[in-house]
């Protein structure tokens, strides 16, 4: 017998407007679209998104403005800014969003497992002890047990404070 998950919120993935180009590119463009977009935090060399499919909740990238898919292209002050940029973040899900630990990462090009390979970003992925169960490990289900935008709204308070 088949089993069914049903998750309806992945509507908008599936038959929700596409944007045309890089999403990346289009959410670093419309800065007066932040709620929208799921932008926590936005400078003149980054900004810091949700996640909107995220692999725990409260899953965020910070993403540079400038355009490439080559980390050894980026300029070095961008750079520097990122890594700023995950201390501010890791102290913000440590201690304001109650997280146990966070994986940082960065998946370079399409044979590296980035998802959009053509404009690099940094994934920090809050952990709580006990957070991989036996849905992950056995049927490799996620189960999201928070409404994201709850979970977006209470990091866009938190970012006002770390960043």
């Amino acid at each position: 017998m088949q089993e069914i998950l049903y998750a309806p919120w992945r509507t908008d993935y599936i038959a929700g407007k596409k944007i045309e180009g890089c999403v990346f590119c289009h959410i670093s463009a419309n800065d007066t679209d932040g709620v929208n977009l799921h932008v926590l935090h936005r400078d003149e060399h980054c900004f810091v998104v949700m996640n909107l499919y995220p692999y725990t909740p409260g899953h965020f990238m910070i993403i540079p403005h400038h355009h490439t898919d080559a980390l050894e292209a980026l300029d070095a002050q961008t750079w520097i800014h990122m890594s700023a940029l995950a201390q501010k973040g890791v102290r913000m899900l440590k201690e304001g969003f109650g997280a146990h630990g966070v994986n940082i990462g960065m998946n370079l090009g399409r044979a590296g497992g980035a998802g959009i390979a053509e404009h690099i970003h940094m994934h920090l992925v809050p952990r709580w002890e006990g957070d991989t169960n036996f849905m992950t490990s056995i049927t490799h289900t996620r189960v999201y047990s928070t409404d994201f935008d709850n979970i977006y709204n209470k990091l866009k308070e938190l970012s006002k404070e770390y960043f």
